[in-house]
């Protein structure tokens, strides 16, 4: 048997006005991202804790308040109705949380995912946390746990290609329900 011949490396493409359109199409415009991207870590506080320390939760998109955890809005979210339960207590790590944050944390998850599921119901749910910058946690000076509503494609290619999410909901809108849901029974 004759060894093959190399490949020869791939012609550059002749440009075309087709392919200068494809090339336009690689950038989609986000404005939203825009806002996370450009935000300036100002020094004005952990935003977690000024969150919990103002009374306008409509602004600050706080949903529930329980004892020793409150539950707010991502402001952005990967899916309508990504949530998060927050602790009052200032912690970065799990062991310096009291067992009675952890606790009501949990159940705050369940009540959670019931309102959501009544609400939106999606097929499933992803619950986590980052502890820690370098396991992804974009607020990793105050412990979080996210509660994500999942649809199947919503991990489609504007996501995984463009960095981009489509929401068909705006956050003042999941706000209402959630808050709605929350108030009608615990």
């Amino acid at each position: 048997m004759e060894p093959r011949p190399p490949i020869p490396p791939p012609a550059e493409k002749r440009r075309t006005l087709r392919n200068r359109v494809f090339q336009f199409m690689d950038h989609l415009w986000s404005p939203w991202r825009y806002q996370y991207v450009q935000k300036e870590k100002t020094g004005g506080g952990c935003v977690f804790c000024l969150a919990a320390s103002s009374e306008r939760d409509d602004e600050n998109l706080v949903v529930h308040r329980a004892r020793k955890n409150f539950i707010i809005l991502n402001l952005y979210p990967y899916s309508t109705g990504h949530l998060m339960v927050v602790p009052y207590q200032h912690v970065d790590n799990l062991q310096e949380a009291s067992s009675e944050t952890l606790e009501e944390m949990m159940l705050l998850v369940q009540q959670s995912e019931r309102h959501l599921q009544e609400i939106y119901r999606p097929p499933g749910f992803n619950l986590g946390m980052n502890l820690g910058e370098s396991a992804g946690a974009g607020i990793a000076e105050h412990i979080h746990m996210h509660v994500l509503p999942r649809w199947p494609g919503d991990t489609n290619f504007m996501t995984t290609v463009a960095e981009t999410r489509v929401l068909p909901e705006d956050l003042s809108s999941t706000w209402r329900k959630l808050r709605a849901a929350f108030k009608g029974r615990d």
